[in-house]
C-alpha cells in the first residue's frame, strides 16, 4: 500500500512540474511576442537594424510595408511605396496585430501592413509577423536612416 502512495505521488509530481513547464514555455513565448512588437513596432522605428530592409545576421529576413491590395485566405498583396508589389505568404502560426488583437480576417484590402518574415526563392515572403496600420515615422530617429518605414521621406 505504501509504495502505491508513492508512485502515485510521484505521477502527481511529475505532472505538475510538466505542465508548469509547458505552461512556463508558453508563457515565455506571449512574452517574446509581446516584446518583438513593442521593440519594433512600437515607437515609430521599424527595424533599427539593417540595410535596404534586411535585418542584420540574416540575408532572408526582410520587412515588407505597404497597402494591401489583394487578400484572401493565405496570402496577401502588398504594393509598397516604391510601386512594387509583393506576395505575403501567412498561416495559422502568423501573428497578426494592430496594437490590439486582429487576426487574418481583419487583412483587407486598402489596410497599411507592415511585414517580417523571410524571403522565398519565388519572391514571396512568407510572414512571420504582420501588423496592421503601422505607426508612421516621425522625424529624424538617429539610426542613420536605415529604417523601413509605411512612408519613407516622413
Amino acid at each position: 500500500m505504501k509504495s502505491q502512495e508513492m508512485i502515485i505521488v510521484a505521477v502527481v509530481v511529475i505532472a505538475v512540474a510538466a505542465g508548469a513547464f509547458f505552461g512556463g514555455r508558453k508563457y515565455q513565448q506571449s512574452q517574446l511576442a509581446n516584446a518583438f512588437r513593442s521593440d519594433n513596432f512600437g515607437s515609430g522605428m521599424i527595424l533599427r537594424n539593417g540595410r535596404n530592409g534586411q535585418v542584420q545576421g540574416n540575408s532572408n529576413f526582410r520587412p515588407v510595408a505597404g497597402e494591401i491590395i489583394k487578400a484572401d485566405s493565405n496570402s496577401i498583396t502588398v504594393k509598397m511605396q516604391d510601386g512594387s508589389t509583393k506576395i505575403v505568404l501567412f498561416s495559422d502560426n502568423t501573428d497578426v496585430g494592430q496594437f490590439q488583437a486582429a487576426t487574418k480576417d481583419d487583412l483587407k484590402v486598402g489596410a497599411n501592413v507592415m511585414v517580417v518574415g523571410q524571403s522565398n526563392s519565388d519572391g514571396s515572403v512568407t510572414a512571420q509577423n504582420i501588423q496592421l496600420n503601422p505607426p508612421q515615422r516621425q522625424g529624424g530617429n538617429g539610426n542613420g536612416g536605415n529604417t523601413a518605414s509605411p512612408n519613407p521621406g516622413q
